[in-house]
């Protein structure tokens, strides 16, 4: 029996534009930032900084491809939707469940780590007791109204891009020897410890792998300007606004980090980057300063996956492709259902881990290793599809992505190569089979709704095959 669309499943306008404009700021800010980034210095040397460029050019690229298919059709479904109308039905299932797969086991890693910091505050309180509370809080203020969720994300975002700032004024002075620390000072650190490249131009490569989970989230704010008014404005001014985020909180941080630490720091690891910098720069509070700020990025983090994630689901629920009542929507415009599975999924996550610490929860890990780019993959192919149809079609876009469709081409290509790389590199393989692994069985479920009788779903109120 074929699942139907709620026709009166509407998501509100709650977000203000106050909101969606911190969101779009700092909506890849996150934790990869304030301490991932140590791993990925620590393998490619200054030279991450042409990795995190090269990166931060794919995904501007992207986003400004999503930013034209979202402009001409805002939905809360976002690429998946599109992938759905661009590629065929089976493409938005698949990519959308892999979405909501990736974030419903995010949300548990931010918890988990939030609940690190608050334990080691407060060691009297269980670790999982405060992963729990966490989730339970923010779940509340997600099932409340989405307007709730904007303004705990407004928060989160603007105490990270205050941390940001703040870290940037106190490098730069060190930079330029304005710095108590005058020993401290200048830019040698870039080539002082065997060269700028110390590791070979393959370890480059490799950042490129690890930093581009740190930009992931970026198309969280095509999914919550549905639910604003006026949407098309604040995507077309969040997508333009990539370039500067890019610029400004990742290429200057981390050119500051590379700068003042030596990248073969042992305490660079151990402590982070952010916090390894203050400690040499003598601030004091350096830890707790970098704790605080950590803290609000991993709840920010899961704030906002828990939101994308119910959305996402309500999306699939909407277009048939997930239970009916998955799209069902409160009278404050909250899918609760929605929210309600993904915040299952997401406790379901936490209680893996602190059953089987180190086991089953890093193995369901493991399958999210390639997600990102297998999105902006299909991203890139959709939009290839949907621009060549409109201009067939004579239409008019507002925005357009540039040089059409040589870049489109391009990031194509350069996804393809990187997937090839981790494929065939020993360090990534196993991730990537993993993430194959896990689309491979839901084209799967897919393919069988249609032998099943259930292939037939709801798109754009047309019949659509499964196949």
């Amino acid at each position: 029996m074929s699942l139907q669309p709620n026709k009166n499943a509407a998501l509100q306008h709650g977000l203000t534009s106050r909101q969606v404009s911190m969101i779009s700021i700092a909506g890849i800010i996150g934790a990869g930032l304030f301490i991932g980034s140590s791993k990925a210095i620590a393998s490619a040397g200054p030279a991450i900084l042409i990795s995190y460029a090269m990166t931060g050019l794919l995904v501007l690229l992207v986003m400004r491809m999503l930013g034209e298919m979202a402009v001409a059709n805002p939905n809360s479904g976002s690429f998946s939707t599109y992938a759905a109308e661009a590629i065929g039905p089976w493409a938005g299932f698949t990519i959308g469940w892999l979405y909501w797969w990736f974030w419903v086991l995010i949300i548990p890693v931010e918890a988990i780590a939030g609940a690190q910091i608050l334990h080691a505050w407060f060691p009297a309180v269980p670790s999982w007791a405060f992963a729990f509370v966490i989730m339970a809080v923010l779940a509340a203020s997600n099932l409340i109204s989405v307007k709730h969720f904007g303004e705990f994300e407004f928060w989160f975002a603007l105490v990270k891009v205050i941390a940001i700032l703040a870290f940037i004024v106190v490098g730069g002075m060190a930079v330029f020897g304005v710095w108590p620390r005058a020993d401290v000072s200048g830019v040698a650190q870039l080539w002082a410890n065997g060269g700028f490249v110390p590791n070979g131009w393959g370890t480059v490569l490799g950042g490129v792998l690890i930093t581009i989970f740190s930009f992931f989230g970026a198309e969280i704010v095509t999914i919550a300007a549905d639910e604003t008014a006026n949407p098309q404005a604040k995507i077309r001014r969040a997508t333009n606004l990539v370039v500067y985020r890019i610029a400004i909180f990742y290429l200057a941080s981390i050119f500051l980090v590379v700068a003042l630490v030596p990248w073969n720091d042992p305490r660079l690891l151990a402590a982070g980057s952010f916090q390894r910098v203050l400690e040499v720069l003598d601030v004091p509070g350096a830890k707790l300063v970098v704790d605080i700020v950590v803290l609000v990025a991993v709840t920010s983090c899961m704030n906002s996956g828990l939101y994308t994630a119910s959305r996402m689901l309500h999306s699939l629920g909407a277009r048939g492709e997930a239970l009916a009542v998955t799209c069902k929507v409160s009278g404050n415009g909250v899918p609760v259902v929605a929210v309600l599975t993904s915040t299952v999924a997401g406790f379901a996550g936490c209680l893996v881990n602190y059953v089987f610490p180190g086991k089953v929860f890093d193995f369901l890990l493991s399958t999210t290793g390639a997600i990102a780019l297998i999105v902006y993959l299909v991203i890139a192919i959709s939009q290839l599809r949907l621009r060549a149809r409109a201009e067939r079609e004579g239409k008019c876009l507002e925005l357009r992505m540039w040089l059409f469709p040589w870049l489109t081409w391009l990031v194509i290509g350069v996804i393809a190569l990187v997937l090839g790389y981790m494929l065939f590199s020993d360090a990534y393989r196993y991730e990537v089979l993993m993430t194959a692994g896990v689309t491979l069985f839901i084209l799967l479920v897919c393919v069988s709704r249609r032998w099943l009788g259930s292939g037939r779903i709801q798109h754009d109120g047309r019949q659509l095959d499964c196949t």
